[in-house]
């Protein structure tokens, strides 16, 4: 990527450790429980699979975004919200410049910035996912530069301190949350 047009973002977890990446979606902030899944394929389903509500998902294959997205890849079931992306953000390795696949419809950063989806890539994810294996999932933020292009000093305290008050996801009612609200007809 270009860093004279890329902005900084980070990803901070409770603990204080900070990853440095570039922001791929939509600028701004999201705390959420941080996790990891290691699928090679099926990141669009992922993204709107209501299971990853509040939680910032890492995916450790390396190469993400290549084949794009399209309407008929999502989880979220209805026609009202299948675009609807549930993960609270997204975590990735390298997300490719190039979209190759005869159902795309948009590349995946277009797709996170239409859903208000805070990303970031060029992340170590191998380190994290060690760390997360070893130590268990950890609160985080995924914050891009609150000015200009650059993460600031501020910025690295504001999200250390953002992924320490998040509450966490226990006790939470999630699956009143991700249900659609009326049934509707599986065909």
């Amino acid at each position: 990527m270009n860093s004279s047009t890329t902005t900084q973002a980070i990803l901070a977890l409770a603990d204080g450790t900070i990853f440095r990446g570039v922001s791929i979606g939509s600028t701004g902030h999201r705390v959420g429980e941080v996790v990891f899944n290691t699928a090679m394929t099926g990141y669009q389903e992922i993204l709107t699979d209501p299971s990853y509500a509040r939680q910032l998902v890492t995916l450790t294959y390396p190469h993400i975004g290549n084949t794009g997205t399209n309407a008929e890849d999502s989880e979220s079931g209805n026609t009202q919200s299948h675009d609807k992306v549930w993960a609270e953000g997204l975590i990735i390795r390298d997300a490719t410049l190039t979209t190759s696949n005869f159902r795309s419809s948009e590349s995946l950063s277009d797709y996170l910035k239409r859903n208000d989806t805070v990303a970031i890539a060029e992340i170590d994810t191998r380190q994290l996912t060690r760390l997360l294996r070893e130590q268990g999932a950890q609160n985080g933020c995924i914050m891009t530069a609150s000015t200009g292009t650059e993460i600031s000093d501020s910025d690295v305290q504001q999200a250390i301190k953002l992924a320490q008050e998040f509450i966490g996801l226990k006790g939470m009612d999630l699956a009143k949350e991700a249900s659609h609200p009326e049934g509707f007809e599986w065909t």
